[in-house]
C-alpha cells in the first residue's frame, strides 16, 4: 500500500513539472507583443513592461519563502496557478498595456510561488526516496519545455498556429496545471513553523545529545567544518531559521559559492529576459519575423539537460578549493567574452550560438555549486539557503533594472549597451574569483613550502647528528 501511494505521489508530481514547463510561448513573447495583437514598440516592451516583471518576482520572493513555510506548500503552489491562469489570459485578452503591466505583476506571483514546489516535493516523500524525486521531477520539467519549445516550433513552421495560438495552449495547459494542484495531497509538515514532532533514535550519536549540547560539525571535503543537523527542538521557528543562516554564511566556501551563485544568476535571468529583443535588434528586422527561437530555446533545453548530467561526473579533486575557485573564475570570463560576442558580433546566428552556450555554461556551474554549496549546510537549511540566494539575486536584478532599462533614456543606453554591461559586470565577477584563487594558492603554496623546509631542516639535523656520532 505504501508503494501504491509513492508511485501515485511521483505520477502527479511528474505530471504537475511537466505541465507546469509546458509553456509553447516563451520563446516567442516578443514576437506576440510586438505583432498585431498589441502593437507594442520593442521600446515599450523594454522600457514599461519588462520591468514590471522583475519589480513584482523580486519584491514577492524576499517573503514567500516564509509564507510557503508557513502554509505547507500546498496553497502557494495553488496561488501561482492562479496566477499563471490570469497572466497567460490578460496577455491574450488584455486590452491595453496597463493589463499586459498587470499581467507582469502576476508572472512575478507565479515565479516566486515556484519554490513552493520544489520545497514541497521534499516534504510530500522519505528521505531516502529524495534521489528518485529529485530525478523525477526535474526530468519532467526538462520534458515539458523542451517539448513546448520543438512543439511551436514545428507548428509556427508549417503554418499551423500563429503567436496568439502559443499563448491560449499555455493558458489551456496552466489551467491543466491548476487543477493538479488542487488534488496534490496536502503537505503534513515544513521545516520551520510546522514541524515534525522529533523522532527517537537508537543510534548512540543521537541518544546522548541534548539541547544544551552545542550543534554537532563535520569535517568537509576541503578540510573545514560545516554544520549537520544539530538538536534544534527546543528553538523557536525564528530562531530555527537565524540558526541556519548564520551556519550556513559563517562558512566561507559557501559565503564564496553563494555570491557567485546571486550575481551570475542576475545577470543570467536578465539576458533571459531580454535576449528576444537582442536579437530582433541584431537581425535589423521586427521582432514578429524572427522565426527560429523555438529551435534555439529546444537545443537549449537538451543541451543544458546533457551538461547537468555530465556535471555528475567531474572528479572530485576538480571540486576542491582552489582548484573550483580556478575554474569559476575562467569560466566566468568566458561567459563575459561570450555575451560581449553577441552584442558586438552583428550576427543572429552568433546571438544563437552565444545564448546557447552561455546558458550551457550556466546550468553546469550551478549545478556543480548547488551540490557543494549542500555539502556545506544543514540539510534542513538547503532551501532557505538557495532561497536566499535566489532573493538577493532578484534584488540585484531590481538594481540592474532601475538603472539599465529605466535609465536608458538617461544614460542613452540600448539593448546592445546593456548587453556590454552585463559582459563587464561578468568579467569582473570572473576577476574576483581569480583574486580568490590566487590567495588560495598563494596559502597552499605557502604551506608545501614551510613543509618543505621542515623536511630539510629534519634531514640535516639527523646527518650532522651522525657526523658528530662518528
Amino acid at each position: 500500500m505504501r508503494d501504491i501511494k509513492w508511485h501515485t505521489i511521483a505520477a502527479m508530481l511528474s505530471m504537475f513539472g511537466f505541465l507546469k514547463d509546458f509553456r509553447p510561448s516563451d520563446p516567442f513573447i516578443v514576437q506576440f507583443l510586438n505583432s498585431s495583437w498589441h502593437n507594442l514598440t520593442k521600446e515599450q516592451i523594454t522600457q514599461d513592461l519588462f520591468p514590471v516583471g522583475t519589480y513584482s518576482y523580486g519584491t514577492q520572493l524576499v517573503f514567500t519563502f516564509l509564507i510557503t513555510d508557513y502554509f505547507r506548500y500546498k496553497p502557494l503552489i495553488i496561488l501561482a496557478g492562479i496566477a499563471g491562469i490570469l497572466h497567460w489570459g490578460l496577455f491574450i485578452w488584455g486590452p491595453s498595456i496597463f493589463w499586459l503591466q498587470v499581467a507582469q505583476v502576476l508572472y512575478g506571483t507565479f515565479k516566486a510561488a515556484d519554490v513552493a514546489f520544489w520545497s514541497y516535493i521534499y516534504a510530500r516523500v522519505e528521505k531516502c526516496r529524495y534521489q528518485k524525486i529529485t530525478s523525477y521531477t526535474k526530468s519532467a520539467s526538462l520534458l515539458g519545455k523542451f517539448g513546448a519549445a520543438v512543439g511551436s516550433q514545428i507548428l509556427l513552421a508549417y503554418g499551423v498556429v500563429d503567436y496568439r495560438d502559443l499563448f491560449l495552449i499555455s493558458f489551456a495547459v496552466q489551467c491543466c496545471t491548476t487543477t493538479i494542484a488542487i488534488f496534490l495531497p496536502s503537505a503534513p509538515k515544513s521545516v520551520y513553523f510546522n514541524r515534525a514532532p522529533p523522532e527517537k533514535s537508537d543510534s548512540p550519536d543521537q541518544s546522548t545529545d541534548s539541547p544544551e549540547k552545542p550543534p554537532r560539525t563535520s569535517v568537509s571535503s576541503e578540510g573545514t567544518e560545516s554544520p549537520t543537523d544539530p538538536p534544534v527542538e527546543h528553538l523557536g521557528p525564528l530562531q530555527l531559521l537565524w540558526f541556519h543562516v548564520r551556519a550556513a554564511y559563517s562558512n566561507f566556501t559557501v559565503l564564496r559559492y553563494s555570491i557567485w551563485s546571486a550575481l551570475a544568476s542576475c545577470i543570467y535571468y536578465q539576458t533571459i529576459q531580454y535576449v528576444q529583443v537582442l536579437w530582433s535588434t541584431v537581425a535589423g528586422v521586427r521582432t514578429r519575423d524572427l522565426q527560429y527561437n523555438g529551435a534555439v530555446e529546444a537545443v537549449l533545453t537538451m543541451c543544458g539537460a546533457l551538461i547537468t548530467f555530465s556535471a555528475g561526473f567531474v572528479p572530485s579533486r576538480a571540486l576542491k578549493v582552489p582548484n573550483s575557485l580556478v575554474g569559476l573564475g575562467w569560466i566566468t570570463l568566458l561567459q563575459g567574452g561570450i555575451l560581449l560576442g553577441a552584442a558586438l558580433g552583428h550576427n543572429l546566428w552568433i546571438c544563437y550560438g552565444a545564448h546557447i552556450g552561455y546558458s550551457v555554461l550556466h546550468s553546469f556551474v550551478m549545478t556543480l555549486l548547488s551540490a557543494e554549496i549542500a555539502k556545506n549546510i544543514c540539510r534542513d537549511s538547503f532551501g532557505l539557503v538557495f532561497g536566499i540566494n535566489a532573493a538577493v539575486g532578484s534584488i540585484l536584478q531590481i538594481i540592474f533594472t532601475l538603472i539599465l532599462v529605466d535609465g536608458a533614456k538617461l544614460f542613452h543606453r540600448d539593448i546592445i549597451g546593456q548587453f556590454m554591461v552585463y559582459s563587464g559586470v561578468l568579467g569582473v565577477l570572473g576577476m574576483l574569483f581569480c583574486v580568490f584563487a590566487i590567495v588560495e594558492l598563494r596559502g597552499v603554496w605557502k604551506r608545501l613550502f614551510s613543509t618543505f623546509l621542515w623536511k630539510i631542516s629534519v634531514v640535516a639535523l639527523v646527518r650532522y647528528q651522525q657526523k658528530l656520532s662518528h
